[in-house]
C-alpha cells in the first residue's frame, strides 16, 4: 500500500524553499508552518515568492491535497473574549488567506483552552472563531470556501478542549459544515486514553470516529509515538515505534486499509535518537514489513 507520507518541514530561507526540502527527505506529502509559529505580527508573502512555491509544488509528484499548513502556537481560539482572543481570530483569518496565497487546501488549528473558564464557553468561542472566519474568508458570490480547516484532537491537558472525541464530534454537530474536518494526533489521542499500542485498540478508536464524527472527516494524520504514558495527558511527541504506543500500534494503522488515502505527518524530533529522514525510512520499513 503506497501511503502518503512526511514530516513537518520548515521553512527557513524561503517558503518554496520547503518543496525542496521535502522532496530531498523522500516525502509524499509534508507540513509547514507560513510564519513564524512564536510570533503574533508576519510580513505579507510576496507574489514571486507565493507564484514560486506553486511552481515548484506542480513539479513534484507531491498531491497538492497532501500539503498542509499549521496555525502558529501563539493563538488560543477557545479563549474568553479578550484582546488576546482577538487577535488569535486575527491570525487565525490570516492563515487562511495564506493558505489561500498558496493554493494549500487544509489548515489545521489547535483548539486551545477555555483558561478556567469552562469547556462549555471554550466551545462556544471556539465555534464563534471558525464561523466568523469562515464568513469574512467566503469566496464572492460562492459559499464553499477553497480551505478546509482541520479541527485537532488535544492531549486532554487541564482546560483544554477537544481531547475527548466526543467533545469534537458535538462541535461538528454545531459547525455542521463541511468546510472542517478532522486532524487526528495519535500521541495526542494515547496521551487522552486512546489505546493506539494495539490492534483492539486502534479498531475502537476508529469506530467511536466513524459513529461520532465520520472517518470521512479524518483529512490528515499527525503520526507521533508518545513519550506519556497511556492516559497522562502528556503532549510529549516521540519517535515512530520506541515511545509508549510501540511498533506494533503503528503497523496496525498504517497498515489499515481505510486510513490509506490519508497524508501521514510525522512531527517528532529532531536529536541524537533520529532525525526526520530516519522516521521516514523506519515508517517505510513498517510498510514493508506489514504483520511479519
Amino acid at each position: 500500500m503506497n501511503i502518503k507520507l512526511g514530516v513537518h518541514v520548515s521553512i527557513s530561507g524561503s517558503l518554496s524553499k520547503s518543496v525542496d526540502k521535502a522532496l530531498d527527505m523522500g516525502c509524499s506529502a509534508f507540513q509547514i508552518f507560513t510564519r513564524s509559529p512564536r510570533q503574533w505580527k508576519t510580513k505579507d508573502i510576496p507574489i514571486g515568492e507565493s507564484d514560486l512555491f506553486i511552481k515548484k509544488l506542480k513539479e513534484t509528484p507531491i498531491n497538492l491535497n497532501s500539503v498542509i499548513v499549521h496555525m502558529p502556537y501563539l493563538p488560543n481560539l477557545s479563549a474568553p473574549k479578550s484582546e488576546m482572543y482577538q487577535k488569535s481570530l486575527e491570525v487565525f483569518e490570516e492563515e487562511i488567506t495564506r493558505c489561500k496565497i498558496l493554493q494549500i487546501p487544509y489548515l489545521v488549528i489547535h483548539l486551545g483552552s477555555h483558561l478556567g473558564h469552562g469547556s462549555k464557553n471554550g466551545v462556544s468561542q471556539l465555534i464563534h472563531a471558525c464561523n466568523t472566519a469562515m464568513d469574512n474568508n467566503s469566496e464572492l458570490n460562492s459559499p464553499k470556501n477553497t480551505v478546509k480547516i482541520l479541527l485537532e484532537n488535544s492531549a486532554g491537558q487541564k482546560n483544554s478542549i477537544g481531547g475527548s472525541f466526543d467533545e469534537i464530534a458535538e462541535i461538528f454537530d454545531i459547525l455542521n459544515s463541511s468546510n472542517f474536518g478532522l486532524c487526528l494526533d495519535t500521541c495526542h489521542a494515547f496521551a487522552a486514553g486512546y489505546d493506539l499500542s494495539t490492534e483492539n485498540g486502534i479498531i475502537k478508536l476508529l469506530d467511536v470516529i466513524a459513529d461520532k464524527i465520520g472517518l470521512d472527516k479524518i483529512k490528515v494524520i499527525h503520526l507521533n509515538d508518545s513519550k506519556g504514558d497511556l492516559g497522562s495527558k502528556l503532549d510529549r511527541h516521540y519517535h515512530i515505534g520506541i515511545g509508549k504506543i510501540g511498533e506494533e500500534g503503528f503497523k496496525f494503522l498504517l497498515n489499515n486499509r481505510k486510513l490509506g488515502h490519508i497524508p501521514f505527518i510525522m512531527e517528532t524530533p529532531v536529536d541524537d535518537v533520529r532525525t526526520d529522514q530516519d522516521n521516514i525510512e523506519y515508517v517505510k520499513n513498517l510498510l514493508k514489513r506489514k504483520f511479519d
